[in-house]
């Protein structure tokens, strides 16, 4: 390996090997771990992923081997110094001789944050923080939000035109769709479609209403083609279990009931329904659940959903769903990031369907403000990236 390399040169390529732990370690943070030795070569790298069980700075000592005595260490977390499925790491950092540790954060997690960096100074190791601190952050947001609060973190996604509207007017679509001149409903171009699917995969969940599935008759999955850990949940929000069964949703869990390996993929909160419909959908494999419902609109309450998610080890969500879900979402002030498709078209029909149908924001001092934005191109489209909340509560 070439030597005389920068340190933020090596955190570049420990926020590279975290990266590829994407779809592979939640519900813990995504780490990647390089030492380099007392001569600057690379002598150990190491990516973190659950079910690896072993942290990226142990899989970085142990490929090192003797020749980390001595050496750094440069990593995007914090080193952990307590016991959890594993010992703690650095106990085995002062052990191997690591002589200087370079990091770009400490953990999020207030009841460990510094501990792990006060335990290494306290054997005489030199300990440097902050190096592309604001990549490292982000790229551990849904950890923060979840590790700090027990829900998870929620990103709302949309395409739309620009003058803010979603889908034609049902009239119109209805009418096309008749004509067959409808062609899929896509907004987008295939670049920003694309992306969408770089989205799905890193998040734990994808949640929509029944709106949607009604609508569009979505599949709602991960089809960017790199592996996960578990399987992307589709979480669908239908308060009266309106779910067609012949939907492409429940035919998708159909088919891979034969398989080798069948995958319960979909979670159904509803308020109040036939206990028929229910069993239906059990039937079919599917798990539904009653929570509590949100008033006066009697939908399931958001909030309630986030705090079932975070109990089953969900820590990023992506909503997905129709401008009434778009406005509950917001309304509730569940969301911690928008990421928003822009097609330069102008649909100039004053009943198509807009992005966000709430009656709470009806002025400006009301109006969700949207932070630390972010443009980003696809073809002929953008989009826009953007923070309602800091997942780190600072």
């Amino acid at each position: 390996m070439q030597a005389n390399l920068t340190d933020e040169t090596f955190l570049i390529r420990a926020l590279e090997l975290a990266r590829a732990g994407i779809g592979l370690a939640s519900p813990n943070p995504y780490v990647g771990a390089i030492i380099a030795d007392a001569q600057g070569d690379i002598v150990g790298t190491g990516t973190y992923t659950y079910a690896g069980v072993k942290h990226a700075e142990i899989l970085a000592l142990e490929a090192a081997g003797e020749k980390a005595r001595g050496g750094t260490l440069y990593i995007n977390l914090e080193p952990h110094a307590h016991q959890g499925r594993t010992p703690p790491c650095t106990e085995a950092l002062i052990a191997a001789g690591i002589r200087r540790v370079v990091a770009s954060m400490p953990d999020p997690n207030p009841k460990v944050s510094g501990r792990g960096f006060a335990q290494l100074r306290a054997a005489g190791v030199q300990v440097e923080v902050g190096g592309l601190e604001t990549e490292a952050r982000k790229l551990n947001e849904a950890f923060a939000r979840y590790v700090r609060s027990g829900v998870p973190f929620v990103t709302l996604k949309s395409a739309m035109t620009l003058d803010g509207k979603i889908a034609p007017s049902p009239r119109i679509t209805a009418r096309e769709n008749a004509e067959n001149k409808f062609s899929g409903s896509w907004i987008t171009g295939e670049l920003a479609r694309a992306h969408v699917h770089d989205l799905r995969h890193q998040h734990d969940a994808i949640l929509a209403g029944v709106g949607t599935i009604l609508a569009d008759n979505p599949l709602l999955t991960d089809r960017s083609g790199r592996a996960r850990r578990r399987p992307l949940l589709r979480v669908i929000l239908d308060s009266r279990l309106r779910l067609p069964l012949d939907s492409r949703l429940l035919e998708s869990v159909a088919r891979g009931r034969g398989s080798e390996n069948p995958v319960n993929d979909i979670l159904i909160f509803y308020s109040s329904a036939p206990e028929q419909k229910k069993l239906q959908l059990q039937q079919l494999g599917i798990r539904v659940e009653q929570i509590a419902a949100h008033e006066p609109e009697h939908r399931p309450d958001l909030r309630a959903v986030l705090r079932r998610l975070g109990e089953l080890e969900i820590t990023s969500v992506m909503i997905e769903g129709g401008s009434t879900v778009n406005g509950a979402a917001l309304s509730a002030g569940v969301v911690d990031k928008v990421f928003l498709y822009y097609a330069p078209t102008i649909l100039g029909n004053a009943n198509a369907i807009p992005f966000v149908a709430s009656e709470r924001f009806d002025g400006m001092k009301q109006a969700a403000q949207v932070k630390h934005v972010d443009l980003q191109h696809f073809g002929e489209d953008f989009a826009l990236e953007g923070y309602l909340r800091d997942p780190y509560g600072e």
